[in-house]
């Protein structure tokens, strides 16, 4: 078992550098992935449709530059054949002048450069030959001069050959870097209307996550255009009908549980009194006390839980005397609970009733859970990004395992807290509130046993949220 969880931690050690830099290449987006998969399909099509282009055209060049070549070589040899002796060299001159056509008599020694090896020139020679005779040679070079040359004869039984040459220009394409030009133009317009295509359908999927996540904080989100194709109205309008019926759920869950908490206190309140005048000794009375004030504390918790999210306004307020204010009755009571800070002072724009709710859930679950071992400690501290406020206590704490199961309503850790009544709504609520104040909640074990919880809140955020 040793030696198999050594060998697949070292594949994953492995294969985690290439997705690492798969991740960093390829792009995350739908908007980008389908794009760049468009780009490189078309990319592909427009290569591959240059090649067969290139395949099915060049034997017809081939056959056209072919005849032009015969054509010239025979009107020349007829020219020389036919001319008077006398004005052969006015001739041989006139068509180097007027048609760029050279005409040289071969010899042994001429040195000569093979046409280039691609399969335009082997058609284009193959053509040539099957017109002019095998014997016939071409050349790209003859002697010191560049061009297309091409071997003929006066007669066919005459032994003397002579060289006729034309421009290269009339042999090799001379507009592809035009062909080019037009080519890249229509790739990126087909890119353009590409990348529109994609942006047309990624804007609506990222309007509908962005719902989605408002609908997952809590909020409810603005409604989602339900124009455009038909199965993106569809999806917006049923994304609306869901968050239009979850709101409603949530409302009616709110009034339900006001109406409930209140339609309790009230009997609460009366039995309370009924048992303070009951004339019953201090020694029976006090349990039945702490049993109605539990239970008034869980009623509580139900309604600040069915409140949601709230729509308290920011306000600045010194964190140092919102602490102190908070712990005085805590004191005052009797309980040992120290505000550790090195600040005189400290003003963060905060969500008042909403940052008190929560100290005060943080500060009653550590006196609840772990105040009979211990002072709890109170520690404010800051930093150029967050600000951090820490309640930790000397009780059983909670395993790593459980934290994030803690952060959800209802629940409750069985087995380190099970003695203590609750509904297990404390931590929801305080985990609700700090993602209000865009900070977090974290739940940490506390060095010699206990519990930090701490709560993080970002400058930064709060800047964003007061505008």
């Amino acid at each position: 078992m040793t030696t198999d969880a050594a060998e697949t931690g070292a594949k994953h050690a492995t294969h985690t550098p290439d997705r690492k830099l798969s991740g960093l290449l390829l792009p995350r987006t739908l908007l980008w992935q389908t794009f760049l998969l468009i780009a490189l399909v078309m990319i592909f099509a427009l290569g591959a449709w240059f090649q067969i282009f290139r395949y099915l055209q060049e034997p017809a060049r081939a056959k056209d530059l072919a005849q032009m070549v015969v054509s010239v070589v025979n009107l020349t040899r007829t020219a020389l054949i036919n001319a008077e002796v006398t004005r052969r060299t006015e001739l041989l001159i006139d068509l180097a002048a007027l048609e760029g056509i050279r005409i040289y008599p071969s010899e042994p020694s001429d040195e000569l450069l093979p046409l280039p090896d691609t399969r335009p020139m082997q058609l284009l020679t193959q053509e040539i030959r099957e017109q002019l005779g095998p014997q016939t040679l071409l050349a790209s070079r003859w002697k010191t001069l560049d061009g297309f040359w091409v071997s003929f004869r006066l007669d066919p039984e005459d032994p003397d050959d002579f060289w006729v040459m034309l421009p290269s220009e009339r042999i090799v394409e001379p507009r592809t870097f035009d062909w080019l030009i037009w080519g890249g133009g229509a790739l990126m317009v087909a890119l353009l209307g590409a990348f529109l295509i994609v942006s047309r359908i990624s804007k609506p999927l990222r309007d509908l996550a962005r719902s989605a996540r408002m609908v997952g904080s809590g909020h409810r989100p603005p409604l989602l255009s339900e124009q455009g194709p038909l199965e993106v109205s569809s999806v917006a309008r049923a994304f609306n009908q869901m968050a239009g019926d979850l709101a409603r759920t949530d409302a009616d869950r709110a009034l339900i549980l006001a109406g409930v908490s209140h339609d309790l206190r009230t009997p609460l309140a009366r039995l309370r009194l009924g048992v303070e005048m009951s004339g019953a000794s201090e020694q029976d009375i006090a349990p039945m006390v702490t049993d109605i004030e539990e239970m008034d504390r869980i009623i509580g918790q139900f309604l600040d839980y069915g409140r949601g999210e709230t729509n308290e306004a920011q306000q600045t307020v010194d964190l140092v005397e919102l602490l102190e204010a908070l712990i005085e009755p805590y004191k005052l009571r009797g309980v040992r609970i120290h505000l550790v800070t090195e600040l005189d002072t400290l003003p963060l724009a905060v969500r008042l009733l909403s940052l008190r709710r929560a100290l005060a859930n943080l500060i009653d679950n550590g006196l609840r859970y772990g105040g009979e071992y211990g002072p709890i400690d109170v520690d404010l501290a800051a930093s150029a990004e967050e600000v951090s406020i820490e309640v930790a206590d000397r009780g059983p704490g909670i395993p790593e395992h459980e934290v994030e199961r803690l952060r959800h309503p209802f629940t409750r850790l069985e087995t380190a807290r099970s003695d203590t009544k609750g509904a297990g709504l404390g931590l929801a609520i305080v985990d609700r509130i700090m993602r209000s104040h865009e900070g977090k909640l974290d739940l940490l074990p506390r060095q010699g046993g206990g519990l930090r919880a701490v709560l993080r809140i970002p400058h930064a955020g709060h800047a964003q949220n007061a505008r």
